[in-house]
């Protein structure tokens, strides 16, 4: 599948099992679980409503959710089947499959800027890891008041450990990018050195260029007996008349 299409799809069965999984918890409605799934998540991937409702219509198509009347605000709910269930029960047993990465902008981008003219790639890298470490400080600040929000166990304490447990992906996630970042420069500053080694004459060929005889000068001028005769003659002096 390519990555593309990978990432899309990956990202909507994420919402289409998350809403299950919500739902497991009782019935609800459309705003309600957006707002549920964000704060499980701190909002890292913000959903509107139309999403939402788009997703539970699927859901019901395929038979994993069904109405469950109104609530007293009259808004439409919705609850889990017993099939829904199992399907929710399938997608925690099963691996997430990582034999088709989703499409990352960044290694898109580097695999562009390599001999690409006009764009210093080292440039490039540097830009980004600095972005890196900057996001990778702002999760960790949060992971510090998440941390603090679980020990003081309020009432969301559910949705804190859910949140703590996203942030700590999101700090490997940039740790180990400021890590290929470091990576890719150094593989790039040792093959330019590799090409420049190559550029480079060997001792061999340095010699061989050193005994080259160099080509006669055409101004030489040419020397010997046949030079003399081919020299122009003085003209005798004429004797006094007479």
């Amino acid at each position: 599948m390519p990555g593309g299409t990978y990432s899309v799809y990956t990202l909507g069965m994420s919402i289409r099992h998350g809403l299950l999984a919500l739902l497991e918890q009782g019935p609800r409605y459309g705003s309600q679980l957006r707002t549920e799934f964000e704060s499980r998540t701190g909002s890292t991937w913000p959903l509107n409503v139309g999403q939402v409702y788009t997703t539970l219509a699927r859901l019901e198509r395929d038979g994993l959710v069904a109405p469950g009347g109104e609530d007293t605000a009259g808004h439409t709910l919705y609850a889990i089947t017993e099939t829904g269930r199992a399907e929710l029960r399938e997608w925690y047993a099963r691996p997430v499959d990582r034999a088709s990465p989703p499409r990352d902008e960044l290694s898109i981008k580097l695999a562009m800027a390599v001999g690409a003219p006009g764009v210093d790639i080292r440039a490039v890298i540097q830009a980004q890891r600095h972005a890196t470490i900057k996001a990778m400080q702002d999760y960790t600040r949060l992971k510090v008041q998440a941390l603090a929000a679980v020990e003081e166990g309020d009432s969301r304490e559910r949705d804190d450990v859910a949140w703590l447990l996203v942030l700590e992906q999101l700090i490997f996630q940039t740790e180990a990018e400021a890590r290929w970042l470091d990576h890719s420069e150094s593989r790039l500053v040792r093959l330019s050195l590799t090409a420049d080694r190559r550029a480079e004459p060997t001792p061999s060929q340095a010699t061989e260029r050193a005994a080259e005889p160099s080509p006669p000068q055409a101004t030489e001028r040419a020397v010997g007996p046949a030079a003399d005769a081919a020299a122009p003659q003085p003209r005798a002096a004429r004797s006094p008349r007479s």
